[in-house]
Order: C-alpha cells, then structure tokens, then sequence
C-alpha cells in the first residue's frame, strides 16, 4: 500500500506578513495572548504551543511559546509537526467536495451505492434494558458522513451499548487497512437512525474510504495529489519521515492535571489505517494555507480546487431542526451553534460562551490544536499543541484571547 509522508521542504510556502497594527488589530493585546500562553507554560500545564493568526490574507502573528518536546527541553518552533487528529477531518471533506463537484458522486446519494457493505445496516434500541437490532427505516447518505448525522459514534465518547462494541473490536486500530476498517464498522449496529441525531462520530474514516473508492487512489495518494501539493502543505501527511522527525510536538509524559494520560499516535511508522478522521500530521504554516485558501471560498496563488459556492455551502448549517445527541457530542456542538459539512458553524451572535460572528466556522482536534475561521472579519486563527486533557479550556481561551485584539 502506498503511503503519503511528509515531504522535506525546509522553506515551504508562507502566507504573507504584516504588523497587526496593519490589520486592525491591537499590538498590545496580540502580545498578551502570547504573555497568556506564556504563563501556562510557566505553570506547566501546557508543554508548547503555536499561534497564527491571519487577517486580510497576510499572517498578524506567528509565534511559539515552551518546548517541543517536554522529556528534553527542546524549544518549541514554529515549523513543529503536531498531530492534528480531527482537523483531518475539514480536509478529507474538502476532498469529497471536490468529486461531487466533478460530478462522481451526489451528496444525496446513499452510502451503501460506493460501499455495499452498508447496505444491510441496523440500528440498536434499548427495549426493557435490552438491546434489540431493527434494519435502518432509510440508509445513511454521503451527506449524512459529511455532517456527522449517519447515525455512527466514537468509543471514546460514552458507554452506550453500541459504543462498547466500538472499543471491543478496537475499532481505532491504525492496523486495518481504510477497506478492512469500512467493512468492520459496517457489520457493526448504529446508534441512531441516520439523518436524525447529530452525534460526531467515525463518519469522516468512512468518507476517506469513500474517496479511495470513488477516485481508485488511497485515500494518501489523492490528498497528496490533489489538495496537499496544490495547496503547498508540504509538511502533511499521514507519517513523517525521519529527517523530519527531530520536529515532532510531543506531550508530557504525565497529565499534568492528574487525569488519565491519553497516548497521541506514533505518526513515525507507517500504518495501514489512514484514517481520514483523525490520521494527519501537520504544521501550523500549512493548515493556514488550507484555511486561507477556504476564507479565499477555494483558492490559493491562482490554484482553484472548490467553487465558491461549494465553499459557502459547506460552512452553512446543515442540522436544521436535526438534534444534538446529549452528553460529549453536546459538548463540542456549543448552543448557538450548527454543522456543515466538516465543520461546526456559527449561527448566532450570542447564546456560545466565547465570541465570534454569524458565519465563523471551526474545528479541533483530540491532542488540543484548533482553528477557526471568521469571514465577517477576514480573519483566521490556529493554535497548536498537543495537550489532549487541557484541549478544551485552551481551545475557549485562545478564541476569546484573538477576539480581544480585534479592533477596527
């Protein structure tokens, strides 16, 4: 099986540069955001971090905080290669916008017409305390992948009856190739009946196995070919290769809260699984140009993959009246907030506890980077750092720190 490393390219590509005086941000409150970041280094309880923020096109800060790498005291820098996990995610949607746009597939479509094995899918109920498996009323759709609504779970987000069955076949497993992990989740019963419950789930390592159908490439291959080398990521990828290994973000060995430590995967070997939920690895000057080129509705230096529209499309809400399962997924679905297709967006001005326009849409991921893009203001940000218990909080903070330096 081909696999896609990351490519040595010491130089990359940078956005452009300016003063954030220049792009109506405060020069004080910019430096207070890294004084913050700072200070929880100070306190140990982040390892290192780095920010970017951009605005009209051009990058208002860049900038590390702490070490790379905790067990060594290595500074961290601003080319680090974090594991992103979920922010996988945005860019193996874009990768399925990009086929319906070439007219191979329908969002409407149902999942079972490119991969049989879903198409005698059953759902779990609980009948007197007792699970009874019922055939699907109507089968997920790609539509329903893309917005986290075909009825799928994470095993790490409760202890429903299907969700053990989850950890039980260690669904996660990165040994199983995209095919052989698609046929084991298949055989395996849904939570919900698809299109009626948003509950974030393994949908998007389904779309990835989607994509590889569809186009005849791994889901590696076409990501390289067609979204990583166009868009100048030259530093993501589902491994990294071993000159550039020495760049790797790590976490501390010990939660430095006291919880249960959560091992981040080995992004140095190869794996069959290359789970377009949650696999890349990547730095923060290459997620801004993916972000960039998504502010820009799906440009970047005159190289095209997404029509505008697809790109307004994607980042509008496509839950409706469709509820928020309880519990985790409550949890990273803010009030105020709905779904698109690989994102989370904004829809009101208030009623979230952190700020933001109508229309920001964001994303993180399990290790604790995350981004969010705000069109109202022309404004990107990206936090990196891999402290999976702390991701929340930091998460909060960083949003509420970025907002606070706008001001024109």
């Amino acid at each position: 099986m081909s696999h896609s490393p990351i490519h040595a390219n010491p130089a990359g590509v940078a956005l452009p540069a300016a003063s954030p005086e220049a792009a109506g941000l405060c020069p004080q409150r910019t430096r207070r955001l890294m004084a913050v970041l700072q200070t929880e280094v100070d306190r140990q309880r982040l390892p290192g971090a780095v920010a970017l923020i951009a605005r009209h096109g051009k990058v208002v800060l860049f900038d590390s905080v702490g070490a790379l790498d905790p067990a060594t005291g290595v500074p961290m820098t601003q080319d680090a290669i974090f594991r992103i996990y979920s922010m996988t995610k945005p860019i193996v949607s874009v990768a399925v916008m990009m086929l319906m746009e070439q007219g191979q597939l329908l969002l409407s479509d149902p999942v079972a017409k490119y991969l049989p094995e879903y198409a005698a899918q059953k759902v779990a109920r609980l009948v007197d305390g007792a699970v009874q498996l019922h055939a699907v009323r109507q089968g997920a759709t790609i539509q329903d992948l893309l917005r986290h609504t075909a009825g799928m779970t994470y095993e790490f987000m409760g202890s429903a009856p299907v969700q053990r069955q989850y950890a039980q076949l260690r669904i996660g497993s990165r040994e199983r190739t995209n095919a052989e992990f698609s046929h084991e989740l298949a055989a395996l019963p849904l939570m919900f009946e698809p299109g009626t419950v948003w509950e974030y789930g393994r949908a998007t390592d389904v779309l990835g196995r989607l994509v590889e159908v569809v186009s005849g490439q791994t889901l590696g291959a076409f990501l390289q070919d067609h979204i990583l080398k166009p868009l100048g990521m030259t530093d993501t990828g589902f491994s990294v290769p071993p000159e550039q290994q020495a760049r790797i973000a790590e976490p501390f060995a010990r939660d430095p809260e006291g919880g249960v430590q959560m091992r981040v995967i080995d992004v140095r070997e190869d794996t069959a699984l290359e789970s377009g939920g949650g696999g890349l690895a990547s730095t923060a000057r290459d997620y801004a140009r993916f972000l960039q080129f998504m502010l820009n509705k799906g440009e970047l230096d005159g190289v095209r993959l997404l029509g505008p529209r697809t790109v307004d499309f994607m980042t509008a809400d496509h839950l409706g009246d469709i509820p928020v399962n309880s519990g985790a997924s409550r949890g990273l679905l803010p009030l105020g907030h709905g779904f698109g297709l690989g994102f989370a967006v904004r829809k009101h001005l208030g009623v979230a506890s952190v700020p933001g326009s109508v229309g920001t849409y964001f994303w993180g991921g399990l290790a604790g980077t995350t981004f969010f893009v705000d069109p109202a203001e022309d404004l990107f940000a990206i936090l990196m750092l891999q402290a999976p218990n702390q991701r929340e909080y930091y998460r909060m903070l960083f949003r509420d720190l970025v907002y606070a330096t706008l001001l024109a």
